[in-house]
């Protein structure tokens, strides 16, 4: 397993920006995909976005496409979530997640971060 330290999140304003970093204790990071899933009050965990091992391949949910663009640093184990045009809706607790493939399943994935707080609201 990979340990996975999450941070950035915060409370900002609707249509404002927010940068959110997972950083991981695997040397061998790059053989791990990278997601970002998310979690709302009374909601089931859901998947935000996942990158490959080699950061060549993306998949994001139809509600942050356009919005929320996910990369990683393979030479700093990190990995990132930026986030555009943040809305209310996108208030929730955000996990990134390590699995060896590329995956919108959570259960697919077998190491997670402690998670961090985004709150969207004026």
């Amino acid at each position: 397993q990979v340990r996975l330290v999450e941070s950035g999140g915060g409370l900002v304003q609707p249509g404002a920006s927010m940068r959110l970093s997972c950083s991981a204790s695997e040397r061998a990071f790059r053989t791990y995909a990278i997601a970002w899933f998310r979690q709302a009050p009374g909601k089931e965990r859901e998947f935000v976005t996942s990158i490959s091992g080699t950061g060549g391949i993306t998949q994001a949910a139809d509600s942050v496409k356009g919005r929320f663009t996910i990369s990683r640093d393979n030479a700093k184990n990190m990995a990132y979530l930026q986030m555009d045009s943040l809305k209310p809706e996108d208030t929730a607790v955000y996990y990134c997640a390590a699995s060896r493939a590329l995956s919108l399943v959570p259960s697919d994935y077998d190491s997670w971060g402690q998670g961090t707080q985004v709150t969207v609201s004026s």
